[in-house]
């Protein structure tokens, strides 16, 4: 189940999963505004809300940013788009597994990126958490509409110089 609502007034599109915590929290799982597009933290959860990979870092950390992937693609971008990550980890031991999943997907596009260890996550079972951001190109609806915003500035311009 998704869920996708768009903001009457700005360029700002929220998408849900239907995962319970986005209802009971109060969250979007991912959010486009303008050219931004903001990723939740996403988990090694299947589309059952399982979690994956229990007690192995590199394996929740490759399905969670397999998550990020999936909900990125589902707004027009892609992992190659990302800028940043935020990882929240529970155990740094286990630092070459963590960098061994993020690696693998960044490949030849790494973006900046924040490791912290914490406490524990939300889902006690849970090892690892992603956050996400990334930019892409201007939709060409935007871009039309900037040149023409752009061409009526100039125009007025144009007629108050004459006067």
């Amino acid at each position: 189940m998704s869920d996708e609502t768009r903001s009457p007034t700005h360029s700002v599109t929220r998408l849900n999963t239907g995962q319970a915590a986005e209802s009971s929290f109060g969250y979007a799982r991912a959010v486009r505004a303008g050219n931004w597009i903001l990723v939740s933290g996403c988990t090694a959860t299947d589309e059952s809300g399982q979690l994956v990979g229990l007690g192995q870092m590199y394996t929740q950390g490759r399905v969670a940013i397999g998550n990020i992937r999936s909900l990125l693609e589902r707004m027009g971008a892609s992992l190659a788009d990302v800028v940043r990550t935020r990882i929240y980890v529970t155990n740094l031991r286990d630092l070459a597994g963590i960098a061994q999943a993020h690696r693998e997907a960044f490949g030849d596009h790494p973006p900046a990126s924040t490791l912290v260890e914490i406490v524990r996550l939300v889902r006690s079972d849970a090892l690892i958490e992603i956050e996400a951001d990334a930019l892409i190109a201007t939709p060409p609806e935007h871009e039309a509409q900037s040149r023409s915003q752009a061409r009526s500035v100039a125009g007025r311009r144009r007629r108050a110089s004459k006067n």
